[in-house]
Parts: C-alpha cells; structure tokens; sequence
C-alpha cells in the first residue's frame, strides 16, 4: 500500500509572473461550426496572462513571502475525473463493488459533499471551470463556455472576451508537460484555447484503450500534470438513467481502470513517491440527464486527494476551517465560506507544484484548500 508523505508546504503565495500571451490563429473555415452569434475566434490570447490585483488574489505579504515562483519538478498531479459521477453512487454500491474508490478514500482526504460550479451542471462549462479556477458567467469573470457541445473554431478566450489562463498554460509556462486524455471530442475546445500549454491531447471512445495510453504515458514521459477523463457513467447514465444498473456498472468499470492506474503508479518510483491523485466530477445526475443546477443528486460531487503530501483518511472540510461543508445545500459564491468545488482543481494542483493561482482565477485563488494537517 502506498503511504502518503507528510510534507510541511508554506501557504506563502508568490506575486504572479507576467508571461507573454500566445496567440492563436483559427483558419477562417472553422467559423462555420460556431454557435448561433459567437463568431469564431480569429486571434485569441493563451497561456498565462499578466496578473491584475483582485479581492481574490494572494495578499502582498504572502507575494513577499515567496517573490520568485519555482516549479516542483518532482511532484507529480493527477488529476481524474469522472464524468457524471455522483456522490451517493459511493454509498450505494460499497467497498466490495468499489474497492479502488474505497481505497482512494480511506488512503486519501475525501469528501462526498463537494459542489459543482453554480451556473450550470453540464460537462464543458464544469470542466473549463476545473482547468481555469473561475466560475461560468462571464459578465461576473466567469470563462463564458456555456454550452456543451463540439463546437469547431471556438476558444475560451473568444468566450469569455479576454485572455484565460488555465492549469496547462501555467504549468507549460513554469515549465513543465501537460497531457490531457479524454472521452469525448468537446474537449477539443480545451487544445485550441492553450495549444502551446497542452503538449499532449488524446480522444478515444473507448475508455479501456484510453486508460491503457493514459497510463503507458506515465510510465514513459516526465509529465508534471496529466488530466484523465472519464466518460463511461454519464454516457451510461444518459442511455439508461442514473439509478440503472448500466451506470453502476460503468461505475464499476471504472474503478477498475483506477486500479490499473494505481498499479503503474506502484509500479514507477518516482510516481510512489512523488505523484498525488486528484478525483472528482464534472455533475451527478438524475433520470436521464443532469441539468438541473438547483437538484442535490446533479450538484452533489466527490472530491478526494490520495498521495504524496496527502493525509491519510481523513475529511476534507475537518482538515480545512475556511471551508464549509454544505450538507445537502448549494451555497452560492457570496457565501464567506466556500463548499469544495470540482472548480478548485486547477489552483489546488498548481499549489502542489509550488506555483501561484491561474492568473484570473477566482475560486480557490487563495490556495488555502489543505491535503494535510498544518505543522503543530
């Protein structure tokens, strides 16, 4: 079994770098397959962009306290998620139908009461959110991707109105490799925006084969951040609901491909040592679908941390007063204390890198959501 290691990690926020933007260039023919009055994007700022003084943003003194950023280089992130997984599904089938997700857990810091952004319970705008740290709406500094289909020629930046920095582009910046796998071909959005910050992207249907490369690609390349993405639940769920028997299946299935990645983590010292897993959903799911922002079984997520620097069976909201757990309630962003979000994906791994939030960014930008005990 894989212990996790106990590592003292100043909360100390560097100023944010100013990188140059990179640009984009999206041939004309692509304008076809944009949506209905969203012209595609001709020119579009990635990468990180030069930081700007929010409410949000880390305090001066904690900008002086760490002024030169310095990219880990042994830390490894994982991040998976599963896509329509709901948290009462953890409940319902148990650890001998979810042996690998039991462990993940009982290993790692959990929690089943996480939240999805508020907006909206949809694949695309949620994980936009988990990649860039900001909310939907892009009146309110939001990334703007609301809908949730393929949609060629589109970009964050053309959504949102300005420059968007995300998880790759951060990291690519510091840097570090990124590699993005993925089920469904909507992600595509994601290469186009930070194509310089994402130095691999690989779409199959088959989640089996996926895996495989996914983990075939940690095995053989240094990459500092490697999202996986798992669609079997929700193409599960909208074919036969999600209180089928299909879905838990696919859910089973799915803690199976967990447990072959586990094995290539254990199987490379420096992924035992150094690498930690992050694993939540984009949105749960009801009957057949889940777009009802406002209905607990679409908005209710896990969330759980198992590995290097993460302490061992324990609760995330025990370990992190500034959160809240929420129960079954949706807490809005005005709440003084946030509930865990899918959304914090994107700061909370660029905290364990030893890098600041996403330039930006405005959940989870103060990096205050802790996978360990502070010191004594």
């Amino acid at each position: 079994m894989l212990r996790a290691t106990r590592r003292v990690r100043s909360r100390a926020r560097a100023a944010l770098l100013t990188v140059p933007a990179l640009v984009l260039v999206v041939p004309a023919a692509c304008s076809a397959g944009a949506p209905p009055g969203r012209a595609a994007a001709t020119e579009s700022a990635s990468g990180a962009a030069t930081a700007s003084a929010t409410a949000s943003a880390p305090s001066a003194d904690a900008g002086a306290a760490r002024a030169v950023e310095q990219l880990d280089t042994e830390r490894r992130v994982l991040v998976v998620s599963v896509d329509g997984l709901r948290s009462s599904v953890l409940r319902e089938l148990g650890p001998e139908d979810l042996p690998v997700l039991t462990r993940l857990r009982e290993e790692g810091a959990s929690t089943l009461e996480a939240r999805t952004v508020v907006e909206q319970t949809e694949t695309l705008p949620n994980h936009t959110s988990m990649l860039t740290g900001r909310r939907i709406d892009a009146g309110l500094g939001g990334h703007g991707v609301t809908w949730n289909t393929d949609e060629p020629g589109t970009t964050v930046q053309e959504a949102a109105g300005e420059p968007v920095g995300s998880l790759f582009s951060r990291v690519h910046a510091a840097g570090g490799s990124t590699a993005l796998f993925t089920g469904k071909s909507k992600f595509s959005l994601f290469q186009r925006s930070w194509p310089e910050g994402l130095d691999r992207y690989t779409l199959r249907v088959d989640g089996a084969r996926l895996v495989a490369l996914a983990r075939r690609d940690l095995r053989r390349e240094a990459r500092t951040v490697t999202f996986l993405h798992l669609a079997a639940p929700d193409v599960a769920g909208h074919a036969h609901g999600w209180g089928s028997q299909e879905y838990a299946d696919a859910v089973r299935a799915v803690d199976g491909w967990l447990g072959e990645v586990l094995d290539t983590v254990a199987s490379r010292p420096v992924l035992r040592e150094h690498l930690t897993l992050v694993l939540t959903a984009d949105h749960g799911g009801s009957g057949l679908g889940h777009t009802d922002p406002a209905r607990p079984e679409d908005y209710r997520i896990p969330f759980v941390a198992w590995g290097d620097g993460v302490a061992t069976g324990t609760d995330l909201y025990e370990l992190n007063e500034d959160y809240r757990d929420p129960g079954r309630r949706r807490p809005g962003y005005a709440a003084e204390r946030q509930p865990v979000r899918n959304a914090d994906v994107a700061n909370l791994a660029l905290d364990l890198l030893g890098l600041g939030p996403v330039p930006g960014s405005t959940i989870g930008t103060a990096q205050e959501l802790g996978l360990e005990p502070p010191p004594a």
